[in-house]
């Protein structure tokens, strides 16, 4: 009985339903179909007094396919199949087992009885696509274990542990066995009487007013589905069949609207990265690592590495300062451990695998050393030189370098073949996304390794060639430009800032400049003066604030002033700065409207960001939104920048870009690669699908 799919058997008087789905036992609408079939045999038995649905493989189920969605109102619909189990004359058990998210959670749900294997995880994790739960979630789990419990859980789409899972009444009993083992120990005590079989339908809920205007206080002016997931959760007090159709109502609206797209590109294109042309190279084995440099990033990389329980030897020169980095390496564990990111056995283990030192030639031995140095190209080829001496043949040699050319690091040695980028953010045991740099030598075996090294360390790995600042830094420049000469030209820096924070930025740029520290873009800027086209304006702002000894959050002024709590507030000094620039150039200044400010920056990061692509800096659009959702803040749901400019058409993205160019045709040009798209009639997806332009 559609073997392939499900496995069906029966024991005794129990009839057992397997789902055979793998790798998730995803709900497509394939297996809803078959388990629908199913249950319509085993019910029309009389031999069969109760019906157990377990998950085959590593989990129960994951959910419905997002990749499916596109056949959920297919008949039977995930709903109807649900009602079914509800509805069923025969007890239904459900064994739940490794993970039981979304349509999985939703269909133990409308079961008579749940039993959970410890180690289980539960979640409707919906709204972080933008939707609701659609089968039944937001008013059987209300019933089941109170609305408080389950605004908790469908507003955030955390996970539950099986222990909490068992506490507000979501399973009924929890256990060692083995799921198939589980459900069957189940049934037989329902047939018994030990366990009592109940119709989640049929419970009642009471109304909980004052959680509910909580909730919603707290998340008006957020995201649209946690606030529609309330209304929903509000209707369990209904009679079951108003909710469910409410719900539905709601969950269908959604599922049209431009927040759970951005979302749902969001959740593929932290998959898509991984297809590289180098994914079937040979991989090196690492086994140690060795993080040269105590500062902010060379602390956070080797955090990362032992929080991923590899050997990791930090360098440090300076004896003051790698005592420093042990102290802030000890502190970034201990939040790990707290946070659940390691375990205790393995929180302890890093007291024997972690080791500092003043001595690079303890690194002669290691798989894979990564520099963290100051960002100066003498420096680095320096330190290459002597790494090229001390490793060992074949040991990775990685840069964490945010600008430099890797190509002049890599030749620095004898070796360029293992030399790579690997270009952490910072913090850089929190902050998920890895730049991996591809130098013109670099060996596909390194890139490969890059990749799986990545995901061992929970990274999202991108893939990105050799240019000044790389994909993310190159695009955050000019969008940095951009601001600073919308600025000038009138409007206000905190403006800009709670424009841009208010399209969903956590910070805006002028915020997250000091927070980086005005010495360190200072530094950048002059670096650069030298190679500065002279057609290109230049504004002097933010040079002169640093120039009076503001540097940001670190001394407590910048373009704000920050008080002990952190709290910004605008820096009178800055504002004159600003003002007297504005004189000195005979400026008038000219009104931004918050939609003004946003449609500059969004127009100027599509637009380096198409020439990123066109250059053949990032494999693919996927990738460049990859990168500023998970390196920069980019607001999820909105899907990255090149994700909107589908959402936005090109054709206007090039005539605003026209228009701008009014004021700077030397800032404001329209790429080429745009020109070939719009008369191709291409998108940015269509790219994603198909690289050739």
């Amino acid at each position: 009985m559609t073997e392939q799919i499900l496995k069906v058997e029966q024991v005794e008087a129990i009839a057992l339903i397997g789902l055979n789905n793998p790798p998730v036992n995803a709900l497509s609408a394939d297996l809803r179909a078959a388990t629908y079939k199913a249950l319509q045999i085993l019910r029309s038995d009389d031999a069969i007094k109760a019906i157990v649905i377990y998950g085959e493989g590593r989990f129960f189920s994951a959910g419905a396919d997002i990749k499916d969605f596109g056949r959920a109102t297919e008949k039977p619909t995930l709903p109807d199949l649900l009602k079914d189990i509800n509805d069923s004359s025969k007890p239904i058990i459900v064994a739940l087992h490794g993970i039981a998210f979304g349509g999985g959670l939703e269909l133990a749900l409308a079961a008579h009885v749940r039993v959970g294997v410890s180690g289980l995880r539960a979640a409707l994790p919906e709204v972080k696509l933008g939707i609701i739960p659609g089968a039944g979630g937001t008013q059987r789990l209300p019933r089941l274990a109170g609305i408080r419990a389950a605004v908790d859980i469908i507003c955030t789409g955390k996970e539950v542990s099986a222990e909490k899972a068992l506490e507000i009444g979501i399973l009924d009993r929890l256990t060692n066995d083995s799921a198939r083992d589980a459900g069957i120990a189940a049934a037989n005590d329902v047939l018994t009487g030990k366990i009592p079989a109940n119709s989640t339908d049929g419970l009642s809920i009471a109304p909980a007013s004052t959680v509910i205007d909580a909730a919603r206080q707290k998340y008006t002016g957020g995201l649209k589905a946690p606030l529609r997931a309330l209304e929903s959760i509000e209707a369990a007090t209904r009679p079951i069949s108003e909710g469910l159709a409410l719900e539905r109502e709601i969950f269908l609206q959604l599922m049209q609207s431009d927040e759970r797209a951005g979302l749902v590109h969001a959740f593929f294109a932290e998959r898509a990265t991984a297809k590289i042309p180098e994914q079937n190279a040979g991989l090196q084995e690492i086994n140690s690592i060795g993080v040269i440099g105590g500062g902010t990033m060379g602390v956070g990389i080797a955090s990362a590495f032992s929080i991923a329980g590899f050997p990791v030897t930090l360098i440090e020169l300076q004896d003051e300062q790698l005592k420093r980095a042990r102290t802030i390496i000890d502190l970034n564990l201990s939040g790990a451990l707290k946070r659940g990111k390691m375990k205790q056995e393995a929180y302890e283990k890093t007291r024997d695998i972690l080791h500092f030192s003043t001595n690079l030639t303890d690194l002669a031995k290691t798989d894979l050393v990564i520099e963290a140095v100051f960002e100066d190209m003498d420096v680095k080829t320096e330190l290459f030189k002597q790494l090229d001496n001390i490793c060992k043949p074949g040991a990775m040699l990685a840069t964490n370098t945010s600008y430099l050319d890797v190509n002049t690091i890599a030749a620095a040695t004898k070796r360029a073949n293992d030399v790579i980028g690997l270009h952490f953010f910072s913090p850089a045991h929190i902050m998920r996304l890895l730049e991996v740099v591809v130098a013109e030598k670099t060996s596909p075996e390194l890139v490969a390794t890059s990749f799986n090294l990545a995901r061992k360390i929970g990274k999202i790995p991108v893939r990105a060639g050799v240019c000044d600042g790389f994909i993310g830094n190159r695009i955050l420049s000019r969008y940095r430009k951009c601001c600073e000469y919308m600025l000038l030209d009138g409007a206000e820096f905190d403006q800009i800032d709670s424009a841009l924070e208010s399209f969903g930025f956590a910070m805006g740029p002028f915020a997250v400049a000091d927070l980086a520290g005005l010495d360190i873009s200072y530094t950048t800027r002059k670096r650069k003066a030298k190679t500065r086209p002279v057609e290109e304006r230049y504004v002097r702002i933010a040079d002169l604030v640093y120039e009076q000894g503001w540097h940001g959050r670190k001394n407590g002024c910048g373009f704000y002033v920050y008080d002990d709590s952190k709290i910004r507030v605008p820096n009178p000094g800055a504002r004159d700065i600003v003002t007297k620039e504005r004189a000195m150039l005979g400026i008038e200044p000219q009104t931004f409207t918050d939609d003004d400010i946003v449609a500059r920056c969004l127009t100027t990061m599509i637009q380096e960001a198409a020439n990123v692509l066109d250059e053949g800096i990032a494999l693919r659009p996927v990738d460049i939104d990859a990168v500023e959702l998970f390196g920069y803040g980019f607001p999820r749901h909105r899907g990255g920048p090149l994700h909107m400019a589908d959402q936005i058409g090109l054709d206007t993205i090039i005539d605003r870009i026209r228009t701008y160019a009014e004021e700077d045709d030397y800032f404001w040009r329209v790429p080429t690669l745009l020109k070939q798209m719009l008369s191709k009639n291409q998108t940015f997806a269509d790219l994603n699908i198909s690289p050739e332009k």
